[in-house]
């Protein structure tokens, strides 16, 4: 017989190995339920028909069916179904058309022609419905001109209700790319001005290339990371080897300028880059900053009609606008009609147009403050002195934009003093080149006033440049 102890032991060990195969049986049982569960719906997705997947993708929100396309290649497949997209473009077309043509617009087209369309034809179309682009309402605000700048009067307008931005793509020496979105944006009648502050940036020296991007971003309701976008390049600058002009400094930071409007300030003392500044001229802003895929647009260049009745055609009827600025205030702006220059004067390859002259005094225009560029980043600020941005539009006797300049420029105290007998003071210069022509302007500091006054401007037009425009041959 066995003894107390010993029946404790063997009714503890028979509880215990009832508990063993008791878990060991359950964790086996939920092994195969979740082998089973994984198994049963791979095989229903593989063997369920597309076209019963689209009759339920057709529940959707316009949102969820674009995110849903993220999952894997076989969904990205489906949410790009036409049939599905064609009903979100036309719900959308019909928000701001009469309800009785709903029935019209979708049988317009049948089915056939609806999936027979390119794949992701409906959804571009739905996109670009939302977006506003295919409202000719932002077109015909852009055709409305400023009578003194000459320049569409809507287009800082235009461009906050496409919600359009700007962004910067650099790229290193090892071809690693980092993309910058805008830290802000400021609007004159001329141009636009963008600043990007605070950027980790590898050194300036190290760069390659710097693009700029419009972008349009679709306002889809769905994350901010998988919304649609759409991006033009607007300008590609190629930095290997090249360190840029130098446009001015302070105790903290130096401005390059490396051309197309954008300039670099780099900290003192080492090659980091502290902000950049974009300055982008209004003259088809809107359009240039949208892909031509999405809104295609004309050349940039556009010749004027050819006249062989004036001998003279090419050298008269300009007219020029000018706009010196910084991130605060406008510092002067004119606008000077019926510039002209006689075939005798045209030397060295350029045309000269003689805006403002000392021996006509009613033309001096005064500055108002002094010639600065201030510059904030999240932590530190400061202003370059002698230093602002300099908006230039010459246009032809057809008032088409000939010549526009967004850039940087810098005031210097000029090296031969001239006599004048109207203004007594220091005499200065801010000079102006690219391939287009260039600038001279000569400003006189009025001790007494307290203020800068241009005495002299003369815009140099290359004549290359009018003899393409003019069909000439100067």
């Amino acid at each position: 017989m066995l003894d107390i102890s010993q029946l404790l032991h063997q009714t503890s060990y028979l509880r215990y190995a009832s508990r063993q195969r008791k878990t060991a049986m359950q964790q086996s049982a939920s092994r195969m339920a979740s082998n089973r569960t994984k198994k049963t719906g791979e095989n229903s997705l593989e063997r369920m028909p597309p076209e019963i997947i689209c009759k339920i993708l057709l529940y959707l929100d316009a949102g969820s069916l674009f995110c849903i396309g993220f999952v894997n290649k076989h969904f990205h497949e489906l949410s790009n179904n036409n049939a599905a997209w064609y009903q979100f473009y036309i719900r959308e077309r019909t928000k701001k058309k009469k309800a009785r043509q709903e029935d019209w617009m979708i049988h317009g087209l049948g089915v056939v022609d609806v999936q027979g369309r390119p794949k992701g034809h409906w959804r571009n179309m739905f996109f670009k419905e939302i977006a506003g682009l295919n409202a000719n309402k932002w077109r015909k605000k852009l055709q409305r001109h400023d009578p003194y700048s000459g320049l569409p009067c809507h287009t800082e307008e235009v461009l906050r209700s496409l919600c359009i931005t700007w962004e910067i793509i650099v790229t290193d020496g090892r071809g690693r790319q980092s993309t910058f979105e805008q830290s802000r944006a400021s609007f004159s009648s001329t141009a636009v001005f963008m600043f990007w502050g605070t950027v980790s940036l590898p050194p300036f020296n190290q760069l390659t290339s710097l693009e700029l991007h419009g972008v349009l971003r679709v306002p889809l309701d769905c994350p901010a990371p998988y919304r649609p976008v759409w991006k033009s390049i607007m300008s590609k600058i190629h930095l290997k080897g090249r360190n840029g002009e130098f446009c001015g400094s302070d105790k903290i930071v130096k401005l390059l300028y490396i051309g197309q409007g954008v300039t670099v300030g780099i900290w003192q003392d080492h090659w980091a880059v502290a902000f950049i500044i974009v300055n982008l001229h209004n003259d088809r802003l809107v359009e240039r900053s949208l892909p031509a895929s999405v809104c295609p647009h004309t050349a940039a260049e556009v010749s004027a009609l050819f006249d062989d009745l004036d001998p003279e055609y090419g050298l008269h009827g300009y007219t020029a606008y000018i706009e010196l600025h910084n991130t605060v205030r406008v510092i002067m702006s004119g606008r000077f009609p019926q510039l002209f220059c006689r075939r005798d004067q045209i030397s060295d390859g350029y045309l000269p147009l003689e805006v403002i002259s000392e021996a006509n005094r009613s033309l001096n225009t005064h500055l108002v403050g002094d010639i600065s560029l201030p510059w904030r980043t999240e932590a530190l600020h400061g202003t370059i002195k002698d230093c602002c941005m300099m908006n230039l539009t010459v246009w032809d006797e057809a008032m088409q934009p000939f010549w526009c300049v967004s850039a940087p420029v810098v005031m210097t105290k000029a090296n031969q003093e001239v006599v004048s007998y109207d203004f007594d003071g220091e005499s200065f210069s801010i000079l102006y080149q690219d391939s287009g022509g260039r600038g001279e302007m000569r400003l006189k500091w009025v001790e007494d006033k307290e203020q800068y006054f241009v005495v002299n401007l003369v815009l140099y037009i290359s004549i290359s440049k009018v003899n393409k425009h003019f069909g000439r041959n100067y």
